[in-house]
């Protein structure tokens, strides 16, 4: 069996890519988590129950800005791939707290870098995210295009750890995959996002947030494309270094996703129209080309679908909860 570190993995997407790899009985998964206070640690918390109980599965409770605690987790095991989904998130809450997200998002993810260096892991995957594109007027979003104009700290710092993740695969002849997530949403989503942030708004009755006009579009990404992604690129090894995008290569606006929620919920929305925010981009549009090349990944899930499973586990979440 093989060592994987995951970081970040009691989170959405985390607790899913785990969920995946113990099902496939052949990896000892450790995971680190910090379970810090963005959101309620509780969601996080009953995200991994059921992974606690596999013998397979080890969790360190530990800050990755916590060099010396991570010290001792790598001295434990001998790992054979980290995938590093751990980061502060959000665009708007990184224009309050930039110093936060810096010392998270860069200083963390350099740590891990290093003590992958030292000992000598061969597969590094870091969860990087569109946001990097900026305002970029081409679309759909290449890897080719430049990522020189983010328009937030978060943006900023996730492009940082893409080329921390060049350097060292250049240095040092470290296998880096770097994967530029598009808008992820599905089962666990963080209650802080568009999806689930305005299912329960709607659910409640009151006004959901809409800022702008109600055009702005996002390639929203459903959660079991992009574990299908991540879970190939841990196998990947044609290259050293690669970006690769993960999207689901469709956009759709706002007013059209409200329309979404709205039907399969049963109930109508109220909208606060409020002003566009800084930091927010017009549009994310992912070219997946590269992604079927190299990864073979092929999104199953349109939207349609994905909002109707998402409402199903929301409304059953829910349900449970009030019991």
């Amino acid at each position: 069996m093989k060592n994987i570190l995951i970081t970040g993995g009691a989170g959405f997407i985390g607790s899913h890519l785990v969920e995946r790899l113990l099902a496939e009985g052949t990896w000892r998964v450790t995971v680190i988590d910090d379970f810090n206070d963005f959101y309620d640690p509780a969601i996080k918390h009953a995200n991994i129950r059921l992974h606690l109980a596999n013998p397979n599965y080890r969790l360190e409770t530990a800050d990755i800005r916590d060099l010396s605690r991570l010290k001792e987790i790598f001295e434990r095991s001998a790992f054979y791939c980290i995938v590093h989904l751990a980061a502060r998130a959000g665009v708007r809450p990184s224009l309050t707290q930039p110093l936060l997200y810096a010392e998270t998002n860069i200083n963390g993810s350099l740590n891990l870098l290093e003590l992958a260096r030292e000992h000598n892991v061969r597969q590094f995957v870091f969860g990087s995210s569109s946001s990097v594109y900026g305002e970029n007027t081409k679309v759909p979003f290449s890897e080719d295009d430049p990522i020189f104009h983010p328009i937030s700290p978060y943006a900023a710092t996730k492009g940082a750890g893409e080329l921390l993740c060049h350097t060292y695969s250049h240095l040092y002849g470290m296998r880096c995959v770097c994967l530029r997530f598009f808008t992820v949403y599905g089962a666990r989503q963080r209650p802080d996002l568009a999806i689930h942030k305005f299912a329960r708004l709607i659910t409640e009755g009151k006004a959901i947030p809409v800022f702008g006009d109600g055009t702005t579009r996002r390639d929203y990404t459903y959660v079991d494309d992009i574990i299908s992604g991540v879970r190939t690129a841990i196998d990947y090894v044609d290259s050293d270094y690669e970006v690769i995008n993960l999207g689901e290569s469709r956009t759709v606006e706002l007013r059209e996703l409200i329309s979404l929620l709205e039907k399969e919920l049963d109930q109508h929305a109220v909208i606060d129209w409020q002003p566009l925010q800084p930091g927010d981009v017009p549009q994310t549009f992912a070219d997946i080309s590269k992604a079927k090349r190299l990864l073979g990944y092929n999104p199953q899930t349109q939207i349609e679908e994905g909002i109707h499973r998402f409402v199903e586990w929301f409304q059953r979440t829910r349900l449970s909860d009030e019991l």
